[in-house]
């Protein structure tokens, strides 16, 4: 993560010096969705919360007025003591600079943490959101009482965080956890990362719902629940409708959400013989597909791992709040470190 010298985030906030109050500021910047929260070191609840929608064709320039905006209007003028930060793409935590972003234009090498440290004035944490929310449901949700863990978010995307012996492990690169693109399918469609039958590919929500709108497209006899749950309009066939047309009983639905439990228990029996994780803890809107989409999961993962290889897959506590409750702890470590600097 970045961290600013005291010097350098003391000229940055002498100007609102008079106005510091406990507070942290934490960001998620998620593919489509962004929110942010406000609250007190310790606390475990929102002091406020807010979430918006991306607007259609959004590049980083929005994202980051949106993030301004959102900011501001839960600071109300004060500054925080830390912030924390979600970014839905590779990050250098190391100096809070994003990478890219798979599913937002504009964000190629992004300094994202001296940007929102100049705007509100205090030191910034940022790092990518599978990596944030594993650490999110490390400290505050299904993983507490555990040492060793890969939380998985299955939704516009698939990625993974690792927490090893008690510690974030984000890999020499920071590219530690890309489950979604590992392959399981060697002749399967092509991903957007280039290669074939990656995970994200065959278990992501976008991609599930253009695979099952090109069947019915081709089968008009097929898929009666979609298509009523859409009113006809298979263009409006998302990864949450091809969900709630499993769980009716939709035979086209079904087949998509099989293939994406395979697809991803596949990833995690292999992630299980290769690290040996007590727990996989996976979020994200895929995992709420229903029970078929568990069963699916846990066999395939546990026939792929060996007999040997014992592990748990379960579901988040933290839903969609994971990626904000991580970024808490990236601030409240900033803060840490800051205290410990000063002793």
């Amino acid at each position: 993560m970045h961290v600013c010298t005291p010097s350098t985030t003391q000229r940055r906030s002498d100007r609102r010096a008079a106005t510091r109050e406990p507070l942290i500021l934490v960001f998620d910047f998620g593919g489509t969705k962004h929110a942010a929260a406000l609250l007190k070191p310790g606390q475990r609840h929102w002091q406020e919360y807010r979430r918006v929608l991306a607007p259609p064709g959004a590049d980083a320039k929005t994202d980051l007025e949106i993030a301004r905006s959102l900011g501001r209007e839960l600071l109300q003028g004060r500054t925080p003591l830390a912030i924390g930060v979600s970014f839905g793409g590779p990050v250098n935590a190391a100096t809070g600079e994003v990478r890219l972003s798979h599913h937002v234009p504009g964000w190629e090498n992004i300094p994202l943490s001296r940007i929102l440290e100049d705007e509100f004035g205090a030191p910034a944490a940022v790092d990518n959101d599978a990596n944030v929310a594993a650490l999110g449901e490390y400290r505050f949700g299904a993983g507490r009482g555990y040492n060793s863990l890969f939380y998985i978010t299955v939704s516009t995307g698939v990625g993974g965080g690792w927490i090893l012996n008690g510690k974030l492990w984000q890999g020499t690169e920071g590219m530690a956890g890309e489950i979604g693109h590992t392959v399981v399918e060697p002749n399967g469609p092509q991903c957007l990362c280039g290669k074939r039958g990656c995970v994200e590919r065959l278990a992501s929500g976008p991609y599930m719902a253009g695979d099952v709108r090109s069947q019915l497209l081709e089968q008009p006899e097929r898929g009666e629940v979609l298509r009523t749950l859409v009113g006809g309009k298979l263009d409006a066939i998302t990864g949450q409708t091809v969900s709630l047309a499993a769980e009716a009983g939709d035979e086209v639905a079904r087949a998509a959400i099989a293939k994406a439990g395979w697809a991803l228990g596949t990833g995690i029996g292999n992630v299980a013989n290769l690290i040996n994780p007590q727990l996989f803890v996976l979020g994200g809107g895929v995992t709420k597909a229903g029970e078929q989409f568990w069963q699916v999961v846990r066999q395939t993962a546990e026939t792929t791992a060996l007999p040997e290889v014992h592990f748990q897959v379960i579901p988040a506590e933290l839903g969609d709040e994971a990626p904000l409750w991580g970024a808490v702890a990236l601030a409240e470590d900033l803060l840490a470190l800051s205290y410990a600097s000063a002793s």
